[in-house]
C-alpha cells in the first residue's frame, strides 16, 4: 500500500514555483529520499501550494518525512501551514 506526504504552503509566489518546478525536474533525487513520485501543485492567485511526495511503503515514507523535515526553510516553496500522512486507497493513470 502506497503512502502520501501532503504538505501545504502559503506565500509561494509564481516566480518561487517556476524556480522549483525547474529545480525539481533538473535535478536529481537525493539519495535518502525514496520517494517514488513528486507532485507539486500551485494557485498563483491565492499563493497557495500543495506538495504530494509518494512513497511505496510506510517505512519509505518515515524515512523521506524525516529527510523533508530536515530540509532547511530556503529550499521549501513558502511558509509550510500543515503535513499529513495519507494511504492511497485507489489511483487512476493515463
Amino acid at each position: 500500500m502506497a503512502f502520501v506526504r501532503v504538505v501545504s504552503f502559503d506565500g509561494v509566489s509564481a516566480e518561487r514555483m517556476a524556480e522549483l518546478a525547474s529545480s525539481v525536474n533538473e535535478g536529481e533525487r537525493p539519495d535518502d529520499l525514496p520517494a517514488t513520485e513528486m507532485i507539486l501543485l500551485h494557485d498563483p492567485d491565492s499563493e497557495q501550494a500543495l506538495a504530494l511526495v509518494f512513497f511505496d511503503t510506510e517505512d519509505d515514507y518515515r524515512k523521506g518525512h524525516a529527510t523533508l523535515d530536515a530540509m532547511p526553510a530556503g529550499d521549501t516553496p513558502g511558509k509550510r501551514t500543515s503535513v499529513a500522512k495519507y494511504k492511497v486507497a485507489a489511483r487512476m493513470t493515463a
